[in-house]
């Protein structure tokens, strides 16, 4: 009978707060009531009540924003601001958080749901408890990071010819700021996303230099550091087009010393298995003559 009176409890609460988000349900505000009897003056739009979705979704936003957030920092990764800045997301942090800790929540329903219909041993009931939730933040905290790394490495990639494009442009007589534009108008790639990203911070008000140091620090390029002190001279230099050329032979040359490193260490990690397969046979054989003259030597 408890039980009963439980849930029918749990599901008029539950009613109530879906019902209190329609329009037609949900009553209406003191100063509506009041307007057909005097002149009510304007009042703000319709605030939720304490016991609507509006009002739990303003609580469980921040908390759940502060969890993601505890949880992000054990993990030792990068500012999240700076990460959905970087690749352009749509999402703000707390939104981002949000979706985080909702996606752990439906891992935990899935665990404890798959421990309940299969009862497996207490350590496995535990796992799927604890790793699911565990698993899906995880996966969604990696795939931001690993989109972030790729951004990262294609703007590195484009570069040399972002500089070499701005460069030509320098040296037909465009300003630095008509050649970012128009860099960031006909280009397709990540250097042109940010490049608009540069130009309407131009727009807003900023200078230059200032929208290329935010650029600078948000990418966290090495590349980009280069390049954005090559264009900080182009008031005590008349020749940038040059340097922003030989800034590019640069890069290139700094991306082929990379993969020729990158090759090397590969390389020398084919040899690891190959030394492995080779010495434990070998020890084994060697092991055999020296037990037999090990034997001998002791007349065992």
């Amino acid at each position: 009978m408890r039980w009963l009176v439980g849930c029918g409890l749990v599901l008029w609460i539950g009613s109530a707060l879906a019902l209190s988000s329609v329009r037609w349900f949900a009553r209406a505000p003191l100063a509506e009531r009041l307007r057909p009897f005097g002149a009510v003056p304007p009042v703000a739009p319709h605030r939720p009540g304490l016991l609507s979705v509006e009002s739990f979704r303003d609580v469980l936003r921040p908390a759940a924003a502060t969890l993601g957030e505890l949880l992000g920092r054990l993990i030792g990764t990068e500012d999240l601001a700076t990460r959905l800045a970087r690749v352009h997301s749509p999402l703000d942090p707390t939104s981002f958080r949000v979706r985080q800790v909702g996606r752990a929540g439906l891992g935990l329903v899935a665990g404890v749901a798959a421990a309940a219909a299969l009862r497996p041993p207490v350590p496995v009931a535990a796992l799927l408890v604890l790793g699911l939730p565990a698993l899906a933040f995880l996966l969604t905290e990696r795939g931001l990071q690993r989109a972030s790394a790729d951004r990262q490495r294609r703007l590195a990639m484009e570069l040399p010819v972002v500089a070499e494009q701005l460069a030509m442009l320098l040296a037909a007589g465009w300003s630095t700021g008509g050649g970012l534009q128009r860099l960031a108008e006909r280009g397709a790639g990540v250097a042109a996303s940010d490049l608009q990203v540069v130009v309407g911070r131009i727009r807003q008000g900023l200078s230059e230099g200032e929208a290329l140091r935010e650029w600078r620090d948000l990418a966290d390029v090495r590349a980009v550091d280069r390049l954005v002190a090559v264009l900080a001279l182009q008031r005590a230099t008349t020749d940038l087009g040059r340097l922003l050329a030989d800034e590019a032979k640069a890069i290139r040359q700094d991306h082929h010393r990379r993969l020729i490193e990158q090759l090397d260490t590969r390389a020398q990690q084919v040899w690891i298995p190959v030394t492995i397969a080779t010495l434990v046979p070998g020890s084994i054989f060697l092991s055999i003559p020296f037990l037999e003259a090990l034997r001998l030597f002791t007349g065992s």
